[in-house]
């Protein structure tokens, strides 16, 4: 470090500065010592300020499935954030969620320098006392059911789901079909929940619950099925990519998106504004549930931990061309 002061013609407390990214340096300053550092190879020794300040400006990240574009994106969300923040993110799959894989998971991120642990836990497994978090670790759990044990931040799932279905009933539509997420999934669970809760206070029936697994093959298998059903004029799909499959499946029984059935997903993915048509859909905002995950958790570290309890991110509905007022019965009659 005074080599790399002496070269750049500034202090030691400068280079200092500049190695921890702090404020107080202009930025031609700045140019210099990155530059001083670039030629003499200088490198800031991540282990000597852990110990010096007691904190590795690492946050580790436990999920249970990368394959679900929710896990995807709330991980996106997260390390964006915790870069913000001055922070490194440390990945650790767990492919078995049992309180083995969980224990052994905390092992290892100790053994990897972290001062904190954010949870992505889609499935139910907190609130079923399936697993516990070991005690004296500041947690934050991301998307579950746990909020009465634990810090929890999640999307208002009931609430969107809410949403989409009023929105079907308000064009007009006897009732509204479900295409759920899989069973073991606590987002699946609440939108099933309000979807039923919603018709039922409506005064409709709801239809059979149709499963399927988050994947656009299972929604073209359910939608196949659903286009058969001849009452079926309205689907509130749980998330996109199933939307996506279940198009498909639609166009080619010959049913037209949304003259004869209107389709509504959750998530707002990138690409839901290029289906075809355009997916009306449930927005999600990833970016604001990462970032909370990564203020709690800093926070729960400043302040020695921080009470339980559950965050929930409002969603927004994004009106596009998957939805319409419902077909007359009568081709004769004109349209409401």
């Amino acid at each position: 470090m005074a080599d790399v002061a002496q070269l750049a013609g500034v202090s030691s407390q400068t280079v200092s500065r500049v190695s921890n990214g702090f404020p107080g340096v202009t930025e031609d300053t700045r140019a210099q010592v990155l530059a001083a550092m670039r030629e003499l190879g200088y490198r800031p020794n991540s282990a000597a300020r852990a110990l010096r300040r007691g904190e590795f400006r690492t946050l580790g990240v436990i999920t249970f499935s990368l394959s679900t574009m929710g896990n995807i994106r709330t991980l996106e969300a997260i390390a964006t954030s915790a870069a913000e923040h001055g922070y490194a993110v440390t990945l650790l799959p767990v492919a078995v969620p049992t309180q083995d894989e969980v224990n052994g998971a905390f092992s290892r991120l100790g053994e990897l320098a972290v001062d904190a642990v954010i949870v992505i836990m889609e499935i139910h497994l907190l609130d079923a006392a399936t697993v516990s978090l070991p005690p004296g670790v500041q947690v934050v759990v991301a998307d579950s059911d746990a909020g009465d044990r634990y810090t929890v931040v999640d999307t208002d799932q009931a609430g969107g789901a809410r949403d989409a279905v009023r929105h079907l009933l308000d064009l007009g539509h006897d009732t509204v079909w479900h295409l759920a997420g899989p069973e073991g999934s606590f987002a699946a669970q609440r939108r099933a929940n309000a979807w039923r809760t919603t018709l039922t206070e409506a005064g409709r029936t709801p239809p059979p619950l149709v499963r399927g697994d988050w994947s656009a093959e299972s929604g073209y298998r359910a939608g196949l099925r659903l286009a058969d059903e001849p009452d079926c004029t309205a689907v509130f799909t749980a998330n996109d990519q199933m939307a996506l499959g279940l198009l498909r499946a639609l166009h080619e029984r010959g049913r037209r998106v949304p003259d004869d059935v209107s389709v509504i997903g959750f998530d707002d993915i990138p690409e839901s504004a290029s289906f075809l048509p355009p997916l009306t859909t449930i927005h999600q905002d990833f970016a604001e549930v990462g970032r909370l995950c990564v203020e709690g958790v800093l926070s729960k570290m400043r302040e020695g931990g921080a009470e339980h309890g559950t965050t929930l991110v409002p969603t927004r509905l994004v009106r596009r061309e998957s939805t319409a007022r419902r077909p007359s019965p009568d081709p004769a009659s004109s349209a409401p």
